[in-house]
């Protein structure tokens, strides 16, 4: 793991420092479990997090591979019986009632919470078994990341068209961003966002209490069913991941097969009911009647990350909208909001995140999306401009795509992923 290029030095440095600052262990009330991981903010968010620790294991593969294999193991620990992952593991919450404040979250369990979130599990684990080759671990964490996809093929797909659909914002990984505002009720005013945001959810939370362990119900409530983009193409991408692995490691050819038709079928899903050929771009689906939202957000852009996106669409994508600076090739892209929609809010002036600032996991999707792509050229300037923008701000939870300061919480550790884009670059 030499640096070749000292003038990233800064940079590596201070992403492996934030993973080993970030890191929790210990021994939780649930049930006497041992967790070991990297929380995302000691201070802001001192808690496990199912995408965020998927982020975590790749990062940490450039620290020590041991490392990244247990932060998968601990988050395991929360798959259920039925196949479920929650999408905060609360490990221990003694003296955090602050930090808990800052979460609208259901609990199903005093220990974890209702809801689920993007499965980058699966894309983290092929990452891991292509750096160190190790097929007893993967034989290992298969099962239960088998089951959370089959899980969210039963309960999440709820007309069988192959696309999953969401119960509440969280779910996407997106929080606060403006396109879920109309599903919410909100008007989406920037000097509102925050406490409109808060209430709105505690309305969707009081609607939901009656039928909460009952995900049939809660979709025929259809309150909040957004069949989100961002979501579909991690799900999509990773049921190739599983595919792989399961034809690699397990040597099972006609399950990988059957993991491969479901990838496909994502892929359809998106083409056939959220591409809009006229405008070049992918919006989600809401409500039962499927109504387009059509509020430009980097998850429209975000199936460059699907390797059997047809290449004409992939090219439309990028000419027409990633590389246009009226709305994502900014001076450090990508925003995750187009700079050209009147909700797009760069400087985190709402207090709600995901509605304009550039952060770094959907860059590192998007960067490995378009290696995959062929378009390499593009993906290496993407790195580049990521690489200057913390060189200069520092590492932080997300960054405004305009000027390149530092937002939110800081030494947020997914921010780290540029240590893998530093990789693909052979910087690292």
């Amino acid at each position: 793991m030499a640096e070749s290029n000292s003038r990233y030095t800064p940079l590596i440095d201070s992403a492996r420092r934030v993973l080993e600052a970030n890191r929790l262990a210990g021994t939780s009330d649930w049930e006497g479990k041992k967790y070991d991981f990297v929380c995302p903010s000691a201070e802001v968010y001192p808690f496990q997090w199912l995408w965020d620790s998927a982020f975590h294991a790749v990062c940490l593969l450039h620290v020590d591979p041991t490392l990244a294999k247990q932060e998968i193991r601990c988050l395991l620990q929360g798959a259920q019986p039925d196949g479920f992952m929650p999408h905060m593991l609360l490990w221990d919450t003694a003296g955090r009632e602050e930090q808990l404040a800052r979460c609208d979250i259901v609990r199903l369990d005093p220990h974890f919470t209702v809801t689920t979130q993007p499965p980058v599990l699966a894309r983290a684990v092929e990452r891991i078994y292509q750096a160190t080759k190790d097929k007893d671990f993967v034989r290992e964490v298969l099962p239960p990341i088998l089951a959370f996809f089959d899980w969210l093929a039963e309960h999440r797909d709820p007309d069988g068209d192959g696309l999953l659909a969401i119960l509440q914002p969280d779910e996407s990984g997106l929080d606060a961003s403006p396109k879920f505002d109309l599903p919410l009720g909100m008007s989406g005013r920037a000097s509102l966002v925050a406490p409109e945001l808060h209430a709105a959810m505690q309305r969707l939370f009081d609607c939901y209490e009656p039928d909460r362990t009952d995900q049939e119900a809660m979709f025929r409530l259809d309150a909040f069913q957004v069949e989100e983009v961002l979501f579909n193409c991690i799900y999509g991408d990773g049921l190739r991941c599983l595919s792989r692995l399961v034809r690699d490691v397990l040597e099972d050819p006609a399950q990988a097969a059957a993991l491969e038709r479901r990838a496909v079928n994502v892929t359809r899903g998106l083409m056939l009911k959220c591409w809009d050929q006229e405008a070049g771009l992918f919006w989600d689906l809401w409500t039962h009647d499927e109504r387009p939202v059509r509020i430009l957000t980097v998850a429209s852009i975000f199936p460059l990350i699907l390797d059997d996106l047809d290449p004409n669409i992939a090219r439309r994508l990028l000419k027409e909208h990633l590389l246009d600076p009226a709305e994502f090739w900014t001076r450090y892209p990508v925003p995750t909001v187009a700079v050209d929609e009147p909700s797009f809010d760069p400087s985190f002036r709402s207090q709600a995140v995901f509605r304009g600032p550039t952060w770094i996991n959907t860059n590192w999707y998007l960067y490995w999306g378009l290696v995959q792509q062929g378009y390499k050229d593009i993906a290496s300037e993407l790195a580049n401009r990521t690489f200057e923008l913390m060189l200069r701000a520092g590492q932080h939870e997300f960054y405004n795509p305009l000027t390149g300061e530092g937002l939110g919480a800081a030494n947020l550790s997914w921010s780290s992923l540029v240590l893998d884009m530093l990789w693909g670059e052979g910087q690292l």
